[in-house]
């Protein structure tokens, strides 16, 4: 555990996005938000806070990505974290009228984009004294409707790649010596997680519509308080865990 390492924030244009490199720059670090809009990820780095660095790529793109990974490498030294927000919704009535827009859209965003950024910034993560991935999924995992079914099953699929991803860190920092990968024990100092909500509310969406209550929600200032204490929790007690934050 220590302060001061530098975190990605993917997806940073998003309130939560907001919150969480706010979070993370309160705390010592230093933050890199990185949205498709340059426009708009310069904005939401400004309401974060002084400090927090805007980057514009498509992180659907591997090859921009690896750019990404080596310009922040050129910039800062090895990244510590990567905080992967990047999502959005689409729903249906049923089964049938699941679109293929709809699951373009979600494999786009809730997987390729983690992906890409996951396999680019893995070394980084490896190797760093302490190394987070994270992602935010949905209760619809463990109990998907027929309307959500795209959006249950794009959450589903990133789940499985972040719990891989805790593996290959455990098989490389397990303490024990593993052939395949490493000759000599590695005490754990990884961790990828992964953070479950039912949704996510913030003050805005609370303005919008006083008269809702938002049962179940979890508002966004709760999320990048738990981002930000990841990075002081063993790695040993989180990697490959889900953690629920839905109240």
């Amino acid at each position: 555990m220590s302060d001061g390492v530098n975190v990605l924030v993917a997806g940073g244009s998003s309130p939560s996005g907001i919150a969480v490199a706010r979070a993370l720059r309160g705390a010592g670090h230093t933050v890199f938000t990185v949205g498709s809009d340059a426009a708009r990820i310069r904005a939401a780095a400004a309401a974060a806070g002084d400090g927090v660095v805007p980057l514009a790529c498509d992180l659907s793109d591997p090859a921009a990505v690896r750019e990404l990974q080596r310009d922040l490498s050129e910039r800062a030294g090895r990244i510590d974290g990567v905080i992967h927000l990047v999502g959005g919704w689409r729903g249906a009535k049923g089964i049938p009228d699941q679109s293929d827009a709809d699951w373009e859209f979600l494999e786009r965003n809730a997987v390729s984009t983690l992906r890409n950024v996951s396999r680019a910034f893995y070394d980084d993560l490896a190797g760093s004294d302490n190394g987070r991935l994270a992602i935010v999924s949905s209760t619809a995992v463990a109990n998907p409707t027929a309307g959500g079914a795209s959006y249950a099953a794009a959450k589903a699929a990133a789940e499985a790649w972040t719990l891989a991803v805790a593996d290959g860190f455990r098989r490389a920092q397990s303490g024990t010596p593993d052939p395949g990968v490493t000759a000599e024990p590695v005490q754990q100092r990884s961790a990828a997680v992964i953070f479950v909500v039912k949704a996510l509310v913030d003050d805005a969406m609370r303005a919008a519509a006083p008269e809702r209550k938002f049962p179940g929600f979890t508002d966004v200032e709760d999320l990048a308080a738990a981002v930000a204490d990841l990075f002081q929790a063993p790695a040993a007690e989180v990697n490959g865990r889900r953690l629920p934050l839905s109240r």
